[in-house]
């Protein structure tokens, strides 16, 4: 007998209670329509992932369990449509859970709570859960399902235990985050501790973004032999039903899978999108340079907002190259956003004036470079406080790894979209954008980097090659490798000695960036803890 599974790929907001419950009817009914038996939600759909701290206020329990039983209720019409729905439990003892409870004809049939607390890199759930080792299957038309949530299936205790119980399908709600490639990693992990034991699996992950995470969807089903058989979209919401014959699911068809770049750009228009709209932000304001920076991050924003809720503003110096302010025109047009002029030569000029005395006798450095960038940063933030518009800053992480940038300056501002994009990928997103429609004028791309703060000013006049800089920066802040393998790898050691360096030095300007989109394992954010105050050195 056939059993229909609709994997309900949904895009939940964290405290949106009344929100994500509509959503979880709405994908409900139209499953039912179209004949499901089983509806799976992600991991706590019901209030959105993660939720933080909100976990430890007992009025979030109290509205989330008014929310469930409304939505409990409203799904009773749905005759006989079991409905996974994730979220977070707390007992008169005080105890919490991670779950998912089966809701069927109004009633819930079943809870499943979480045993597997992942506390690396960005999760930190065993702050705000209590484990469980107790399995919960359910029977529909004769195949007996099971469910684990997310970080359990990453291990094999919980999917022996589900199959030792006699599940022969093993459904998974996912709060699963985006970094590159991750796809591949599920893969293979499900192969290993699911499909090895003969189970086959419906993985259902949020989609959306989340302060500085991603959930690229990316939803699947995998059968007993670890063939791929379902896919869902990536980064997009979706909702696809699985036909079941017994416990084996019959073959769809996939949907494409997404080269490195396309998956980041999607990633990061996703990002946008969803930290602007899920603030209530009208807009946005970008600081335009006429760099390669400056051009993704307007690329990005046009086409995660739309053109009308993007406004460019260049603010050149007496420093700013001709060619910068033609190149940022043309940009503009092609995007067709609303574009502004405010040079900063006076202002600059004024700020010198008032700091002569001060500076008496003392050569020009760092310091006035730096008032520019503030100049800068003020104006942006004044736009931003008179308009509503939030301020999108450009650094790239290769910046923010060795403190190329300026406190309360081009680190002024409100989301940091490129925070953890490396400046050699910065390139390839570019290119990447202009497969698919001209928009960056190429001279962008060519043209050597430069903050354009002093005459004649490059990039590499202070740095190595940003190919040295990404490499050293990966393999010691990502990878986490020691200073010995990064040299025995080819690197210079002068450059290497240099990168670690200013690596350690500048985390006091990190902890005052704004939030950015994570898109690798480790990011400038949740998952990097380093102290400021340190004398170790390596």
């Amino acid at each position: 007998m056939t059993v229909k599974v609709a994997i309900a790929q949904m895009n939940s907001t964290v405290g949106d209670l009344a929100g994500n419950r509509a959503k979880i009817f709405d994908l409900s009914r139209r499953a039912f329509e179209a004949g499901a038996d089983i509806v799976l939600t992600p991991e706590l759909s019901l209030v959105g992932y993660p939720p933080e701290d909100l976990l430890l206020r007992n009025a979030f329990y109290a509205k989330t369990q008014e929310a469930f039983a409304g939505l409990a209720a409203d799904l009773a019409q749905f005759k006989d449509l079991h409905v996974v729905v994730g979220l977070p439990l707390q007992d008169e003892k005080g105890v919490r859970h991670n779950a998912a409870s089966v809701l069927l004809n109004g009633e819930v049939l079943g809870t499943y709570r979480k045993h597997d607390l992942p506390n690396t890199t960005v999760f930190d759930e065993k702050r705000y859960f209590t484990s469980s080792d107790q399995a919960f299957v359910f029977g529909v038309k004769g195949v007996r399902f099971g469910i684990n949530i997310c970080e359990d299936t990453w291990f094999e205790h919980a999917p022996m235990r589900a199959r030792a119980a006699g599940a022969q399908v093993l459904l998974v709600p996912n709060g699963s985050p985006y970094h590159m490639n991750k796809q591949h990693l599920r893969y293979d992990t499900m192969r290993k501790n699911i499909s090895a034991q003969g189970m086959a699996l419906v993985y259902a992950n949020l989609v959306g973004g989340q302060d500085e995470l991603i959930f690229d969807g990316d939803s699947f089903v995998m059968d007993a032999a670890g063939t791929i058989c379902a896919q869902l979209r990536h980064f997009e919401e979706d909702l696809q039903l699985v036909d079941f014959d017994g416990a084996t699911p019959v073959p769809q068809a996939l949907a494409a899978p997404l080269a490195t770049e396309a998956q980041v750009y999607q990633a990061l228009v996703l990002g946008v999108r969803d930290y602007i709209g899920k603030n209530g932000f009208p807009g946005v304001l970008i600081g335009m340079s006429g760099g390669v920076d400056s051009a993704l991050t307007l690329a990005i924003a046009v086409d995660a907002l739309g053109a009308d809720k993007v406004r460019a503003v260049m603010m050149p110096s007496q420093f700013t190259a001709d060619i910068s302010w033609i190149d940022s025109r043309d940009m503009v047009k092609r995007l067709d956003v609303r574009y502004d002029e405010i040079p900063i030569k006076q202002t600059f000029d004024a700020f010198r004036a008032t700091l002569a005395g001060e500076f008496a006798g003392l050569a020009e450095d760092a310091t006035e470079e730096n008032i520019q960038a503030r100049i800068r940063g003020t104006l942006l933030m004044a736009l931003s406080n008179k308009h509503g518009s939030i301020v999108l800053t450009t650094g790239n992480k290769s910046e923010m790894a060795v403190g190329y940038c300026t406190l309360y300056g081009d680190m002024a501002g409100g989301f940091a979209v490129i925070k953890d994009i490396a400046k050699t990928l910065v390139y390839r997103l570019c290119a990447y954008r202009n497969s698919i429609s001209s928009v960056i004028p190429e001279r962008i791309l060519t043209r050597g980097p430069s903050a354009e703060l002093r005459a004649d000013q490059l990039d590499q006049d202070s740095l190595p090659a940003y190919e040295i800089l990404d490499g050293i920066m990966q393999m010691y802040m990502e990878e986490n490798r020691p200073i010995a393998d990064i040299i025995e790898a080819g690197y210079p050691p002068a450059d290497v000695a240099k990168i670690t360096r200013l690596i350690k030095i500048n985390e006091y300007k990190r902890r005052q960036s704004p939030v950015g989109i994570r898109v690798t394992h480790r990011g400038f954010g949740r998952d990097w803890r380093y102290p400021i105050t340190s004398r170790f050195y390596e």
